[in-house]
């Protein structure tokens, strides 16, 4: 069995331990170790990240305070990343996955370094019995805590307020979802938030005890299933008390703050995005950046930008009904160019697809022929938007033609087809005289 540091003292960063386990399994090393800070994935927790460095305690340099921080540093820990410290290949081992089985908790292992890992058949990168130091990727475990403390604070509070259960629960890289069987308000999570935040600014004391057997019976905790054997229990009192396997903060108040993101209809109940701590202090600091540019874009408070963007949607909107209502008529008299004309061939600028279509359809209706027309974003350019139009006509093969010889793609049925070429302007008059001939 593994002896679990990560619940003992959930902030430990570092540690000493020996070697008990070395496998080859799934094409990589694993190492499992008589102790770990590192946390295995459970309970919608993420693994912890790290290194383990190979050397054995009494080396000075492998421990000097410096090289220790540089190891743990964030982002020093991807497979394939130089490591900071003086340990360039096989005395730094990254730690790249954790899981437990049977008690017993593996590691899996990468060369921090550039140096490949061995193979099986290899060499280990460990041998049983020798001692070496885990360091936990630091930035990663607390955003963990902080995230999954967050999960049951606002959870306690939903659950109770509309007795309901969280029945999912993802951890992601930059936000969390959570499940709930009931139907919430977007304005009703709102409130939530409020009461969350104002819970954790407070700085309560987290509470976490193992109860078993009668124990377990005595006591009121939110769990997906019924439970036996040893339970631990964390407790955030006054807002939540749940049956956990994770890491957790010690003080509400270093979840820092709970800002939800969305809320969707999901199965029966409703589906919440959330963020705590770290990753909503830089959802809001980008949000803020995003608003202000904005506001320096609309020449307006970035307070404001909401009312600004909606009165400038406004005006755009009326500007489209007003371009429509010009366009129409330039279509109709430029249309009326190419009566009982037979087949018909417009190449022009400036037309947006919808015109593209719209040109093409009014031409058709009375050259009484095949009308076809092709528009160019802008002078010179060879990517053209065209629709093809006969009515009462059988277009495909001229379209199969077209897009084969002008390097285009696009299609339709019913006597009108539309697509996109990459030729010249000449190039396109060309297929048209020897599709006509």
């Amino acid at each position: 069995m593994t002896e679990k540091l990560f619940y003992s003292d959930p902030y430990m960063r570092e540690f000493d331990a020996e070697v008990t386990g070395v496998l080859f399994e799934k094409g990589a090393w694993k190492v499992a170790m008589d102790r770990t800070a590192f946390y295995p994935e459970g309970g919608g927790q993420p693994a912890d990240r790290g290194v383990i460095l190979k050397t054995a305690p009494g080396d000075p340099a492998a421990y000097d305070d410096k090289n220790l921080r540089e190891a743990a540093a964030p982002g020093s820990f991807p497979p394939g990343s130089k490591p900071q410290n003086r340990a360039e290949s096989a005395d730094q081992i990254s730690v790249t996955d954790v899981h437990e089985k049977d008690g017993i908790i593996w590691h899996t292992l990468a060369w921090a370094g550039d140096a490949k890992m061995p193979s099986e058949g290899g060499t280990p990168p460990f041998a049983v019995g020798e001692t070496v130091r885990g360091i936990i990727d630091w930035e990663r475990r607390f955003d963990h805590m902080q995230q999954h403390s967050g999960e049951h604070i606002v959870s306690g509070m939903i659950c109770e307020a509309f007795c309901c259960d969280n029945v999912g629960f993802h951890m992601g890289a930059d936000t969390v979802t959570i499940d709930y069987n009931a139907s919430v308000t977007w304005e009703q999570i709102l409130e939530i938030e409020k009461r969350a935040n104002e819970y954790i600014w407070e700085n309560h004391d987290s509470e976490i005890s193992v109860y078993r057997g009668a124990e377990l019976a005595s006591v009121t905790y939110r769990s997906k299933k019924e439970l036996t054997g040893d339970v631990r229990i964390v407790s955030f009192p006054g807002a939540d008390t749940c049956a956990c396997c994770g890491t957790h903060v010690k003080k509400s108040g270093e979840v820092g703050i709970a800002k939800f993101l969305s809320a969707v209809k999901f199965r029966e109940g409703t589906r919440f995005e959330v963020c705590f701590g770290r990753r909503a202090y830089r959802l809001l600091s980008d949000c803020f950046d995003q608003n202000r540019a904005i506001g320096n874009m609309m020449n307006a408070k970035f307070t404001e930008t909401a009312d600004v963007v909606k009165k400038h949607m406004e005006d755009i909107a009326a500007l489209k009904v007003s371009i429509a209502s010009t366009e129409g008529k330039y279509f109709k008299e430029l249309s009326e160019k190419y009566r009982d004309k037979g087949d018909t061939l417009i190449i022009t600028d400036g037309l947006t697809p919808d015109g593209v279509r719209k040109l093409a359809v009014l031409a058709g209706s009375v050259c009484h022929g095949t009308a076809a027309v092709f528009s160019a974003a802008q002078e010179g350019s060879k990517d053209y938007k065209y629709a093809v139009v006969k009515e009462n006509g059988d277009i495909s093969e001229m379209v199969r033609s077209l897009n084969s010889a002008l390097s285009g793609r696009g299609g339709g049925k019913n006597g009108f087809a539309q697509g996109s070429v990459c030729a010249s302007r000449k190039e396109i008059r060309a297929f048209f005289d020897s599709f006509s001939e």
